[in-house]
């Protein structure tokens, strides 16, 4: 079973800019689609973006689009979100797993959190 850890949040102002990772263990990742989703508080957890296995087709949310890249190493087994021009609003947890179009999920990281002050 893929072991996820997720990395790289923390407390940044409006405006900042924040690079998550997600590097997986026990097995390869280089061959699924991933994604990042985010819940925050009182809300359901949500998607923010995914990539293909070989990283060459991204798609985002509209709320992240054009402030937020996907990329992956697959040679690292690392998937990573660069976050620009933060806002409030982007305040969650972060979490990596595969791609919500397919039909499984691997067990679930603990997240890391990302907290934009206004």
């Amino acid at each position: 079973q893929v072991q996820l850890v997720e990395s790289g949040g923390g407390l940044v102002q409006a405006g900042g800019s924040l690079r998550l990772s997600c590097t997986a263990s026990l097995h390869t990742i280089s061959t699924y689609p991933m994604a990042w989703l985010r819940q925050a508080p009182g809300k359901k957890r949500e998607f923010v973006a995914s990539i293909d296995w070989a990283g060459g087709s991204t798609s985002y949310d509209d709320s992240v689009k054009d402030r937020f890249t996907i990329s992956r190493d697959n040679a690292k087994n690392t998937v990573y979100l660069q976050m620009n021009s933060l806002k409030p609003e982007d305040t969650a947890v972060y979490y990596c797993n595969l791609d919500p179009k397919h039909p499984y999920s691997f067990k679930w990281g603990q997240g890391t959190q990302v907290t934009v002050s206004s």
